[in-house]
Parts: structure tokens; C-alpha cells; sequence
């Protein structure tokens, strides 16, 4: 082909995509804008110092700087200094979210600060218009939440991944290295336990089928509830604590469980402090569960380890065949 020839397809070739490209952000641009004015009007706090799509040729990047939304119905909020989403031009369904080294999150029970020396996340979606998560992974390093107690953790990972059979089920990964505990709440448990200033490591391995799909309406609208929980593993270790749980479990409509789950604890009466302490046990709950554990642990011959299935039937806990009280709720406000 000819010098001349080929020039001009070069420049033909790169007018074509340029225009593509300029195309393509103001098509971003004006969704992210009018995403944000759908959500001022349902009353949503959704505002930014300033936004704007850079990245040209070969990546749509979408960076904020002051980014606060806030959704009144739920309580959460969400402050960022500077937030990125990045995806490349040709594959613009697949983003890295980068995260400030410095946030304010607000929850419905407190509000806490997280910095952090590396706080990313990829997605990959199905649908522009729905923003279906495929797959997504967040990991971060040196992580520090500060509120009215601080926790720390030297590395988080978790990852969701939607089952190729079912877009409602995703596999869920979580593990986090390095995690120092609050020191109040380490000395509220700690009694009679040698406890060592970090958990070396926690993990999590489960399989949830959801009332829906993770999409833009998780956000937009309501949260999918949970409706089948396998969990194949939950493990963690702190010093002397130790515990090891599998489950299966139906959720219906109000957020209560049927089933079992299989629980294997050391040190149990800590690990129960703990649970009242961070408000995964209810206080009442917790009273009946320690009776029923006593005669349980006392029967195995170590009053110190637990072996033990719990079950869930008909809005109630059992250990064993000791009814404990109410079954827990769960739901994702």
C-alpha cells in the first residue's frame, strides 16, 4: 500500500475512533448527570465539587472531587475527597474503582473515618442500563476505621461472583489479615484469655442466592435480601479464641432462618462476649445461649470447647434440643 494510502487510513482510522471517544463521554457524562439529579429528587444528598471524563484515547476515566451522597431512608453516607472509576474506551463494562486515602462513612449505628494506603476495587457488569455486577473484588492495605472505637486491618479482600447458572447467586469470598481489635473491647473479653494484640487472619467462604441481581437498583432502590446461605467455611483465630462454622440456611421474606449451622468454638464464653460487645448477639439472646452452652460444653467433657449444631426453625435459636430464643434477622438495610 502506498505511503499516501496508508496515511490517510491512519488519519481516518483515529478521526473514527476520536469521535468514538468523544461520543462515548458525553454519554457517560450525561448519565452520571442525570443519575445524580434522579437522586436529589428522591431525596438522596448527591452532590460533587466537580466531575469530569478524562482518559482519551483509550479509557474513560470518571473522577469526582468532593463526592457526598447520603440516602435518608437508610441512613448510610458516604464522603470522598476525590473518587475515580476507570474503564477501558473499547470495554467500558469493566472498571477499577479508586478510593481516596481518606473517607467518612455513616452508618445507622455510628460514623466512623477510613483511611487506608490502597483501597481499590474491579467490577465487571452485565447491561449498561442495569449495571449487573459479573464479578467484583475490593483490596486494601493498611487499613484504619476511627469512630468512637478504632480497628485496624494490615489487608482486606473480598471478592462476589455471580453463578453462570443463576444471576441471583454469587460466591462470596472475604479475608482480612492482620485485624487489631478496639482496646476496650479487647479488655471487655479478655478475662482469663491471653489475647495478643492482632487476629493473625479471618475467612470467609459462602455461597448466597439473593431475591434479585446486584445491580444499580441495590443502590437506587433496595437492597437483595439473602434467601439461601451455604456457607462452607467460616474460620478465625485470635490468640486462644478460636471458631469454625459451616451452614445451610433458608431465609424467607422477613429475614428469618431455617436450618442448621455447625459451630466448633474454643474459648466459647469470650467468643460470646464478643458477639453481645460488637451487636451480632442480642443481650437477652445471649443469656439463654450461655445457659444452654454451660450444660452442653459441660456434657462433651471440656467447658471450655464447643462442638455444637445450632438450628433455626419457626422464628426460633435451638442448641441442640435447648430452645435459646428468638432466630436472628437477617437483612441487608
Amino acid at each position: 500500500m502506498p505511503v499516501k494510502r496508508l496515511l490517510i487510513l491512519i488519519l481516518v482510522v483515529a478521526a473514527l475512533w476520536s469521535g468514538y471517544w468523544l461520543i462515548g463521554a458525553a454519554y457517560v457524562r450525561n448519565g452520571i448527570e442525570t443519575w445524580f439529579a434522579e437522586r436529589e429528587a428522591d431525596d438522596w444528598q448527591a452532590d460533587y465539587g466537580d466531575f469530569r471524563v478524562t482518559g482519551f484515547p483509550n479509557r474513560f476515566d470518571m473522577i469526582w472531587t468532593d463526592l457526598a451522597l447520603a440516602d435518608p431512608r437508610t441512613g448510610w453516607a458516604l464522603t470522598l475527597p476525590e473518587f475515580a472509576f476507570m474503564a477501558l474506551s473499547y470495554n467500558p463494562l469493566h472498571m477499577i474503582a479508586v478510593a481516596p486515602n481518606d473517607m467518612q462513612l455513616a452508618t445507622p449505628l455510628t460514623n466512623v473515618t477510613i483511611t487506608d494506603s490502597d483501597l481499590r476495587a474491579s467490577l465487571k457488569l452485565r447491561s449498561r442500563k442495569r449495571l449487573e455486577v459479573v464479578r467484583s473484588q475490593l483490596s486494601g492495605d493498611d487499613l484504619l476505621v476511627t469512630g468512637p472505637e478504632s480497628v485496624s486491618l494490615g489487608h482486606l479482600n473480598l471478592a462476589m461472583e455471580q453463578a453462570e447458572d443463576d444471576r441471583n447467586t454469587y460466591r462470596l469470598g472475604a479475608l482480612a489479615q492482620d485485624l487489631t481489635p478496639p482496646e476496650a473491647l479487647k479488655g471487655r473479653i479478655a478475662s482469663g484469655v491471653a489475647l495478643p494484640e492482632m487476629m493473625q487472619e479471618a475467612r470467609l467462604d459462602a455461597t448466597v442466592t439473593f431475591s434479585k441481581p446486584w445491580d444499580i437498583t441495590a443502590i437506587e432502590d433496595s437492597r437483595p435480601q439473602p434467601r439461601h446461605i451455604q456457607l462452607d467455611q467460616l474460620k478465625a483465630q485470635w490468640g486462644e479464641l478460636a471458631i469454625q462454622a459451616t451452614a445451610t440456611l433458608e431465609v424467607d421474606e422477613a429475614g428469618l432462618p431455617t436450618g442448621e449451622l455447625a459451630l466448633q468454638a474454643k474459648n466459647w464464653q469470650a467468643l460470646l462476649r464478643l458477639a453481645v460487645e460488637t451487636g451480632v448477639l442480642d443481650e437477652r439472646l445471649a443469656q439463654g445461649t450461655e445457659a444452654a452452652l454451660k450444660l452442653l460444653s459441660g456434657m462433651s467433657g471440656n467447658p471450655a470447647s464447643l462442638d455444637v449444631t445450632v438450628a433455626f426453625r419457626d422464628g426460633r435459636t435451638f442448641l441442640g434440643p435447648i430452645p435459646v430464643g428468638p432466630a436472628p434477622v437477617i437483612q441487608l438495610r
